[in-house]
C-alpha cells in the first residue's frame, strides 16, 4: 500500500506533485465514487482493479474537459494560425499519470486513493500503453504533443487509431514470438469518437477531364470517424486535442451485391475496408510496399486535409457557416508538418482539393501548398526510404498519380533551365525513379512540396545536404534546416523519477520543469558534498526499484550495487547490439561486476534482428548459470520493452549506450532521456551524441570509434572484417565461441548466419570499432570504481541536458517553420468541477 507522505515530505513535493487540499480530495473522492456508481455501474463489492483504474481515469478525465473546451473556444475566437503534425504513429504510453502531473493533481489523487483503501501505483498498472508507434518516430510525435501544448500552441495531433498496436513481444525459449496488441479490448476512457465529424475517403476508380476540370470517378468510399483525445499543456489549463482516424465501411457498401442475394457476404465484407486501420506495420527504419500500408498513409492524409480545410473555411466557434472562401490566406492560418514520408501525400491531395475541388489555377494552389507543408525527414538508412511502385499508385490512387506527373513535369522543367544539358542530374533529381519498376520517389516529392526541409541532428542534417539530398540542396538551399529532437521533462523526469526531479527542485526551484536550460545552474553544485550524496541516493533507489521489478518478472537476482549497463532501442544491425553483444561476452571471459540489460523489438520479418535477440539470450542463459561468475556479471534481455518499461529501466541506468555506426543513427532520443536522468553514456560520434558530448563537455562522455569521415574513408578503401578478427585475440575467442556453439551447445551452428554476416557483409562494421569499445568500457569500470568523481560527471550531464528539451526543439519549429510563436501564458482556468 502507498503510505501517506509526512508533512516534511508532502512540503517537499508540493512543488513537482501538486499540493493535496483537504477540499480537493473530497472532491476526487467524491467524483471517483460517482463514476464508480454512474460510469461503471458498480460497487465496491463487485469491482475488480480495473474498475477501479477506470473510475480513477474518468475523475481525473473530469479535469481537463472543462479546460478542453475552454481552449478550442479561444481557438476559435482568436483564430490564430494552427500547426497540424501528421504522423502515422504516435507512441503515447499511458495517459493518467501523466495528466495527473500536467494538472498539478498527483498528490491529491494518491491521499484519495489512499483514503479509499486503493493503491494509486497498482491502478495505474491496469493502464495499457497506447502503443501506436515502433520506436523514436512515434515517441517524437508524443513528446511534440505534450510540448505544443505547454508552449500554447494552437496545434493538433493528427494519425490513425490502430485497433492493435506494437505488437506485444514474449520471449519464448529465448526466441522473440509476437502477440497481437489489444489495448482497445476493455476500452480507452480518454477518447471521445466524434461520429459528427465523419468524413469520407475514396480509392480505386478513375480520372475523368472535362473543359471545366477533372473529376475522379467510380470510387470506393471509406469513411474515417475520428476519435479525439485530450493533451494538457504543463499547469497552464491549455489542453489540445490528437484526433486519431478509425475506417468505417458506408451503409451502402457493397450495395450491388445485397441485391443478387449475397447480403450476408456483403456485410462480412465491410470488414475490408475497415482493416485500414487495423494494425500497425512493425517496420523500423526498413520500407515495405504492401498496398495496404499505401491506404493507411492515404486514408489519414485525406480525411486530415477534409478536417484542416472545414476549420479554416468555418473560423467562429459553434459556426459551421463558411466565412471563408479566399484560399491565398491558407498558409497564414495552417501549417502542416509532415512526420517523415509516411504523410507526403499530404501534398497531392491538397493539390488535388485546391485545383479539383476549389477550381484554383496550378500556379496558385502550388503557392499554397508550397507555402503550407513542410518536412521532417528521420533517417539516411537506404533501405528505410518510401518508393512506391507507380502501377501500385495508379491502381489506388489515379488522379494523385496525374498530379505527382505534373509536380515532376513542372520541378524537371525548372532543374533543366538551371543546370542545362545535366541529364544525370535530372534523373536524380526526378521525383519518378526509373529502372526496372518505375516508382515515386516520396522524400522528393517532399522536398518540392515543402517550404522547410529538416533533419533531426545536427550532424544529421549536416549529412541530408552533402549526400541524400545534395542536388536539391544545392538548387534551394533556403529549404533546408536543422531542429535538433527533443524530450518532454514532464514525462522523462518529473514523471518518471521524482525523486530527482524533487532533489533538483530543492536547489534551483521548479521553473526547469518549464524552463529545461535552467539545469545549467546544477553546475554551481557539482563539487557540494550534499548535492553528490543526494543524487547519488536516488540513482540508488531507483536501481533496488528497478532490481526488484527485475526479480519478479525475470526470476534473476541481481546486485543493485553492481553497475547497470542498458542499451534499449528497436534491434537493428546499424544500432550495433553486437558489438554490444561481443563487449559482454569479452568481459565475461574476463569476469568484470556488470549487470547488462538489452531489451527490444525486432520487426516481424527480419531475420538477422531476430537472431540478435536469441544471440542475447542464449549469452544469458549461459552467464546467468555460470557459477564461477556468481552474479558480478548478468545478462537481461527486457522482454516487451514499451514506453512504460522504458520510463522504469531509464531512471535505474547507470551507463547509457549509444553505438551505432556514425552517420547511422538520425539523432535518437533514447539517448536524451538516459542523460537527464543521471547515466552516463558511451557512444559513437553520431546522431544527437555530438551535441550531448558538445552540452556536457566531452570529458563526461565515453566517446569511440571512428567517426563520419573515417567511415567514408573505410567505404573507399574497403573494410576487411578478416584483418580485425585476425589481430585480436579477444575478438577471435568471442567469435570463435559464437560460431562454436559454446553460446548454443545443443544446436552448435545456430548462429552461423550471424557470424557469416559478420565476417563478410557487415555494412555496420562492428569490428572496426571493437577495439577503441572495449578500451572505452575499461575507462568505464574504472571511474564506476570512484563513486564521486562518477557522480560528478552524472551532475555535469544533466546540467548540460537543457537543450534537449523538446521545448526548445518546438519552440525552433514554431519560429523558424510554422511562422507562431509559442507562449508560457497561462489560459484562465475554468471553474473546476465540483
Amino acid at each position: 500500500m502507498s503510505k501517506p507522505l509526512s508533512d516534511h515530505d508532502r512540503k517537499k513535493q508540493i512543488s513537482v506533485k501538486g499540493l493535496a487540499g483537504v477540499e480537493n480530495v473530497a472532491d476526487l473522492k467524491k467524483n471517483y465514487n460517482r463514476h464508480l456508481h454512474f460510469t461503471l455501474v458498480k460497487d465496491r463489492n463487485v469491482s475488480t482493479k480495473r474498475d477501479y483504474y477506470f473510475a480513477l481515469a474518468h475523475t481525473v478525465r473530469d479535469h481537463l474537459v472543462g479546460r478542453w473546451i475552454r481552449t478550442q473556444q479561444s481557438y476559435y475566437e482568436k483564430d490564430p494560425k494552427r500547426v497540424y503534425y501528421l504522423s502515422l504513429e504516435f507512441y503515447m504510453g499511458r495517459t493518467l499519470q501523466n495528466t495527473m502531473v500536467n494538472l498539478a493533481l498527483e498528490n491529491a489523487c494518491d491521499e484519495a486513493m489512499y483514503q479509499l483503501g486503493l493503491d494509486m501505483e497498482e491502478l495505474q498498472e491496469m493502464e495499457e500503453d497506447a502503443g501506436l508507434g515502433n520506436g523514436g518516430l512515434g515517441r517524437l510525435a508524443a513528446c511534440f504533443l505534450d510540448s505544443m501544448a505547454s508552449l500554447g500552441l494552437a496545434a493538433y495531433g493528427y494519425g490513425i487509431r490502430y485497433e492493435f498496436g506494437i505488437f506485444n513481444q514474449k520471449i519464448s525459449s529465448g526466441w522473440q514470438v509476437e502477440e497481437a496488441d489489444d489495448w482497445l479490448r476493455y476500452g480507452n476512457p480518454w477518447e471521445k469518437a466524434r461520429p459528427e465529424y465523419m468524413r469520407p475517403v475514396h480509392f480505386y476508380g478513375r480520372t475523368e477531364h472535362h473543359p471545366d476540370g477533372v473529376k475522379w470517378v467510380d470510387t470506393q468510399v471509406v469513411l474515417a470517424l475520428p476519435y479525439d483525445t485530450p493533451v494538457p499543456g504543463y499547469r497552464n489549463n491549455i489542453v489540445n486535442t490528437m484526433r486519431l482516424w478509425s475506417a468505417k465501411a458506408p451503409c451502402e457498401f457493397n450495395l450491388k451485391d445485397f441485391n443478387v442475394g449475397g447480403y450476408i457476404q456483403a456485410v462480412l465484407d465491410r470488414n475490408l475496408a475497415e482493416n485500414i486501420s487495423r494494425v500497425l506495420y512493425p517496420n523500423d527504419n526498413f520500407f515495405e510496399g504492401k498496398e495496404l500500408r499505401l491506404k493507411q498513409e492515404y486514408f489519414v492524409v485525406a480525411a486530415t486535409l477534409q478536417d484542416i480545410i472545414r476549420r479554416f473555411k468555418a473560423s467562429k466557434f459553434g459556426s459551421r457557416d463558411i466565412v471563408r472562401t479566399d484560399f491565398s490566406t491558407l498558409p497564414d492560418k495552417v501549417a502542416i508538418q509532415l512526420n517523415d514520408t509516411h504523410p507526403a501525400l499530404a501534398i497531392p491531395e491538397l493539390m488535388r482539393v485546391l485545383i479539383d475541388e476549389e477550381k484554383l489555377p496550378w500556379d496558385k494552389a502550388w503557392d499554397i501548398c508550397i507555402k503550407t507543408c513542410a518536412y521532417t525527414n528521420h533517417t539516411v538508412l537506404p533501405e528505410a526510404l518510401e518508393r512506391w511502385p507507380i502501377d501500385l499508385f495508379q491502381t489506388l490512387l489515379p488522379r494523385h498519380l496525374e498530379i505527382i506527373y505534373e509536380i515532376n513535369r513542372r520541378h524537371l522543367e525548372r532543374v533543366s533551365s538551371l543546370y542545362p544539358g545535366d541529364m544525370d542530374r535530372l534523373c536524380r533529381m526526378s521525383l519518378i525513379e526509373e529502372g526496372g519498376q518505375k516508382r515515386v520517389n516520396m522524400a522528393h516529392l517532399c522536398i518540392v512540396g515543402s517550404h522547410a526541409v529538416n533533419g533531426v541532428a545536427r550532424i544529421h542534417s549536416d549529412i541530408l545536404k552533402a549526400t541524400v539530398f545534395k542536388d536539391f540542396y544545392e538548387m534551394d538551399p533556403h529549404k533546408f534546416q536543422n531542429k535538433t529532437n527533443g524530450i518532454t521533462p514532464r514525462r522523462w523526469l518529473v514523471m518518471c523519477n521524482p525523486g530527482l526531479a524533487e532533489v533538483i527542485a530543492e536547489r534551483i526551484g521548479e521553473d526547469f520543469i518549464r524552463d529545461l536550460d535552467q539545469l545549467k545552474k546544477l553546475r554551481d553544485f557539482v563539487n557540494d558534498e550534499a548535492f553528490i550524496r543526494d543524487i547519488a541516493k536516488v540513482k540508488q533507489e531507483n536501481k533496488m526499484k528497478f532490481a526488484v521489478h527485475l526479480e519478479e518478472h525475470y526470476k534473476v537476482k541481481i546486485n543493485p550495487n553492481s553497475m547497470f549497463d542498458i542499451q534499449v532501442k528497436r534491434i537493428h544491425e546499424y544500432k550495433r547490439q553486437l558489438l554490444n553483444c561481443l563487449h559482454i561476452i569479452t568481459f565475461y571471459n574476463l569476469s568484470n561486476d556488470y549487470v547488462l540489460l538489452n531489451s527490444s523489438q525486432a520487426a516481424p520479418g527480419y531475420h538477422t534482428a531476430k537472431m540478435i535477440i536469441r544471440l542475447i539470450t542464449a549469452i544469458g542463459e549461459v552467464v546467468n548459470n555460470d557459477p564461477v561468475v556468481g552474479d558480478r556479471l548478468k545478462v537481461i534481455f527486457l522482454e516487451n520493452y514499451k514506453v512504460t518499461l522504458a520510463e522504469k529501466a531509464i531512471p535505474a541506468a547507470d551507463l547509457s549506450e549509444q553505438i551505432s555506426t556514425a552517420g547511422t543513427e538520425a539523432s535518437g532520443t533514447g539517448n536524451m532521456k538516459f542523460m537527464l536522468n543521471g547515466a552516463l553514456t558511451i557512444g559513437t560520434m553520431d546522431g544527437a551524441n555530438v551535441e550531448m558530448a558538445e552540452e556536457a563537455g566531452e570529458d563526461n562522455f565515453f566517446i569511440f570509434g571512428m567517426r563520419v569521415e573515417d567511415v567514408d574513408a573505410m567505404d573507399a578503401k574497403g573494410y576487411n572484417a578478416s584483418e580485425y578478427y585476425n589481430h585480436m585475440p579477444e575478438l577471435k575467442q568471442a567469435i570463435d565461441q559464437i560460431a562454436g556453439g559454446f553460446f548454443s551447445p545443443k544446436q552448435p551452428d545456430l548462429f552461423k548466419d550471424i557470424v557469416n554476416m559478420l565476417m563478410h557483409h557487415d555494412r555496420f562494421k562492428v569490428f572496426a570499432d571493437y577495439q577503441d569499445y572495449i578500451k572505452c568500457q575499461e575507462k568505464v569500470s574504472a571511474l564506476y570504481k570512484k563513486p564521486k568523481e562518477w557522480t560528478k560527471k552524472v551532475i555535469l550531464n544533466i546540467a548540460g541536458s537543457g537543450k534537449f528539451s523538446s521545448d526548445r526543439t518546438i519552440s525552433q519549429y514554431a519560429r523558424e517553420i510554422w511562422g507562431v510563436e509559442p507562449t508560457l501564458e497561462k489560459l484562465a482556468a475554468p471553474d473546476d468541477l465540483k
